[in-house]
């Protein structure tokens, strides 16, 4: 006996029996290292996606910071005036590569100079009488790179600097020259006035259709001189005509001191010595009006010290005896008739202004004062972005480089100071981004997303609410078409459907997700949104009466119809009695649509709706709240039907003993027991529909408006990012902007599952004693 009994034990237990110690102690160790590393590689996975979304924001962070740096001026060096300290400098400015800059003298000479050193590397000595004195000078929009002399004769030289720069193995190497633009054969000056009176002040621009000269003569009169260019189109031969206008004169007793001529040869403005800025409008010149006058300068005894235009001759910047800089516009009235109207104001200087100095590609110019202190605005943002005191005395003269990164500015003692400039993004502002900004050629302060142009003097329009408002506009329509069908077919699925049945529903709703979103944009695009558009009447149909039938459908079936008609159909399948009635309804609708259109609309609710006032496109929030909201179904159903599927049923079914009915029930113990679930199904459908990019980029129009209408398209922030990032040049504003939009919607969902969370939670522990 005590031999078998050892040779039981020696073989190992019985199927069936206990482990004997050393057993059970492996088998604790074994389930212990599984328990740690279950707990720590649940851990370590949990906090890697913590971290994960850390390192996200923070290199979204840091593609947006350069953003907020502020910009920065700092003297270089200082120098005497190239060419000598004996004469006044008229214009000065520095090419794109800071290699070289040009400046014009008093004494009819230009100077070209190495702007770091004031080293003269050419002279040219202008073509001017010499019986004959400089009276007033004037420059076109910097990019043109020309000036004109007015002189004391009547006439007038226009004069372009050419860098003419060309590449060697030793680097770049200039050779600059002067050509005349408006020379008349041989002779580059110009007839202004033929009997001589001498210019006061003087004019210039060049636009598409030649150059313009207008000229204030010293007894008041203003005279337009247009050189007009035409190019065969045969030969391609240039011929060059001259027509000279003169122009209705100023207000009794106003004497001009600054004119301006815009791009278009539409507008000419002219500053007095009373302040005041007078608008002529010259698109047919010999038809010229004065047609507003207005007091640009606040102060009753302020002057306008300053006057420009801005990039595009659009923008005027006025600035004032009093240090004001203010910005103006010609805005059309109620009567279609522009209006020299007050824009924005910048930060004042404490000195008289000398001079503005607009840039050559952006928004952006510089003002000068008498106590030697220059200051860098910046329009679309309303900023002043930088500020520095470059000297002691009055600056008469300050010039950009062409990019804006270097600036020359000139003291009454014709010391040159050199100073670099780092302002790569002066557009960005909190208000420029999310506030109405009153953009040049609107009528009133707008949110408007336009990033580009097919111009280079465009106003890059960067407002992230047009797109913030897009994509809450698309999610909800989305939720609102997804949220009903979504929930409710996951509550009768879960609790009323049968088990059989729910086994093949759910899992099919579920494969949904599946779908690819650009294959829904792709068809909601060119199938569903030209389908909507040319049955509108049939979609609201089945709106209103699709769910009407089911319920009339229900009340025959419970009411109407035999019990021994009732039992053919097993219980929990029911609800395959609809799949006909949604059928024939959706037919029934289709069909009636050309019949409503005909009756209620004219025979085409299209053109009706748009005879009313609502705007419709035919890529627009209601076809995008269906395709999106079909995609958002799967998530919603699934997570729903799983909360309430998962009801404890001692609750359930003491509810039905206690004698309520199976709605009762739902609506009493199933819904608020699993709220937090269906809460955050919603949640996340929601954090779906607003991360979505595909179907609204396909089927919405892009349009970034500012309205609700379900018959009008959106452009989401998500979109906005698909369309423009392969657009923008790396390290530009325009692409940090776009990075700031992906930190914008990494934050809104990020606040929005943080919300849901503690909402979720709140719910679970005040129904959790249920």
């Amino acid at each position: 006996m005590n031999d078998t009994a050892s040779s039981v034990a020696s073989s190992g237990a019985a199927p069936g029996a206990l482990p004997d110690g050393d057993a059970r102690r492996k088998l604790r160790r074994w389930r212990a290292v599984k328990d740690y590393f279950a707990r720590y590689s649940v851990g370590t996975f949990g906090v890697s996606v913590i971290i994960a979304l850390g390192l996200i924001f923070v290199y979204l962070f840091s593609e947006v910071a350069p953003m907020l740096r502020p910009a920065s001026m700092s003297v270089e060096n200082r120098f005497p005036a190239p060419g000598g300290i004996d004469t006044e400098t008229s214009y000065v400015t520095v090419n794109r590569h800071l290699e070289l800059a040009v400046r014009y003298t008093t004494d009819r000479r230009v100077v070209f100079f190495l702007p770091e050193s004031g080293e003269v590397t050419h002279e040219v000595d202008l073509p001017l009488p010499a019986d004959a004195e400089v009276t007033a000078f004037t420059f076109a929009e910097p990019r043109t790179e020309i000036v004109a002399y007015g002189l004391s004769d009547g006439r007038a030289l226009v004069a372009r600097h050419e860098y003419n720069e060309r590449f060697s193995p030793t680097g770049r190497q200039y050779r600059p020259a002067v050509f005349y633009p408006v020379a008349d054969g041989d002779d580059p000056l110009t007839v202004v006035d033929a009997a001589g009176r001498s210019i006061a002040a003087i004019g210039l621009q060049r636009g598409a259709g030649g150059v313009s000269i207008a000229a204030a003569l010293d007894d008041g009169t203003l005279r337009l001189v247009r050189f007009e260019e035409r190019t065969s189109f045969m030969t391609g031969e240039v011929t060059v005509r001259r027509i000279v206008h003169d122009l209705p004169g100023l207000p009794q007793g106003a004497q001009a001191t600054r004119i301006l001529l815009d791009i278009t040869g539409a507008h000419m403005l002219v500053g007095d010595d009373r302040g005041f800025l007078h608008y002529f409008d010259i698109r047919r010149p010999e038809r010229a009006s004065l047609v507003h006058s207005k007091r640009v300068i606040r102060g009753q005894d302020a002057e306008v010290t300053a006057l420009d235009y801005l990039l595009g001759t659009v923008a005027i910047i006025v600035g004032g005896s009093d240090g004001s800089v203010v910005q103006f516009m010609l805005v059309r009235d109620d009567d279609n008739v522009n209006q020299i109207t007050f824009i924005r104001e910048f930060r004042s200087h404490a000195a008289p202004v000398t001079k503005i100095k607009p840039e050559y590609i952006r928004k952006g110019f510089a003002t000068a004062d008498e106590r030697g202190v220059v200051q860098i605005h910046y329009s679309t943002s309303n900023r002043t972005v930088a500020r520095e005191r470059v000297g002691d005395s009055p600056l008469p003269v300050i010039g950009f480089a062409a990019r804006a990164n270097a600036l020359i500015a000139v003291d009454d003692s014709e010391q040159f100071t050199y100073a670099s400039v780092r302002n790569p993004h002066p557009e960005v502002s909190v208000g420029a981004l999310w506030g109405p900004v009153w953009y040049e050629g609107r009528s009133q302060p707008e949110f408007v997303w336009q990033s580009s142009s097919a111009t280079d003097e465009f106003e890059p329009k960067f407002s992230m609410v047009p797109l913030t408002l897009g994509t809450v506009k698309a999610a909800f329509y989305a939720m609102l078409f997804a949220m009903p069908l979504a929930i409710l077919g996951a509550i009768y699925s879960a609790y009323f459907m049968s088990p059989k049945m729910r086994g093949l529903v759910k899992p099919s709703i579920e494969v949904m997700e599946a779908l690819p979103t650009v294959i829904l944009g792709f068809l909601a695009g060119l199938w569903l949104a030209p389908f909507v558009e040319g049955h509108l009447p049939a979609v609201f149909s089945i709106l209103l009466l699709m769910p009407l039938f089911m319920i009339v459908t229900a009340y025959v079936w419970t009411t109407a119809l035999a019990p021994l008609v009732r039992r053919l159909v097993p219980p929990g399948w029911e609800g395959a009695i609809l799949i006909p009635v949604v059928l024939v309804t959706g037919w029934f609708c289709v069909s009636l649509s050309p019949f409503i259109e005909l009756w209620f609309f004219n025979g085409d609710m299209r053109q009706w709706l748009t005879d009313v006032g609502i705007t419709y496109d035919q890529r627009n929030a209601l076809v995008v709240g269906m395709a999106m909201g079909f995609a958002v179904i799967p998530t919603i159903y699934s997570i729903t039907e799983d909360a309430v599927f998962n009801v404890p049923k001692h609750l359930t079914q003491g509810s039905l003993a206690l004698g309520a009915t199976p709605w009762q029930t739902v609506t009493k113990v199933v819904l608020l027991t699993a709220s937090p679930g269906i809460f955050s199904a919603i949640m996340i459908g929601f954090g779906r529909a607003v991360g979505e990019t595909m179907i609204v980029l396909m089927a919405t129009g892009n349009s970034p408006v500012m309205n609700f209408n379900i018959f009008e398209g959106m452009r989401t922030l998500s979109a906005n990012i698909a369309v423009e990032i392969g657009e923008t040049a790396v390290g530009g504003t325009h692409y940090r902007i776009l990075f700031l939009a992906a930190l914008v919607l990494f934050v809104l969902t990020f606040v929005l599952n943080t919300a849901a969370e503690l909402v979720r939670d709140r719910l679970r522990k005040r129904y959790s004693s249920l």
